[in-house]
């Protein structure tokens, strides 16, 4: 996670679809690099920091607008039952 101030402006930002809220991060000079920012502010590298250092709303959103990749970091899901291997059973 990178803070952004004066001294780091060496970014872009952009929006994939017209009405989307997540800012999409082009990093000026560097290549590859997959980042997002909601304030353009903070900008979250996708890689690093999905979904631990994103707020629950933040996660909500960004997985809301991007499908793709929810599915990419599925293996990254962070509830209990799926880090445990472990399956949701009825009670009978």
């Amino acid at each position: 996670m990178i803070l952004v101030s004066k001294e780091t402006k060496k970014f872009g930002f952009y929006k994939k679809c017209e009405g989307d809220k997540i800012w999409w991060v082009h990093y000026i000079g560097r290549r590859g690099s997959l980042a997002v920012s909601f304030d353009k502010k903070r900008i979250l590298n996708l890689f690093q920091d999905y979904p631990k250092n994103f707020t629950p709303e933040e996660k909500e959103l960004f997985d809301k607008e991007n499908p793709y990749w929810v599915n990419f970091f599925s293996d990254r899901d962070e509830s209990p039952s799926k880090k445990n291997g472990s399956k949701k059973t009825k009670k009978k």
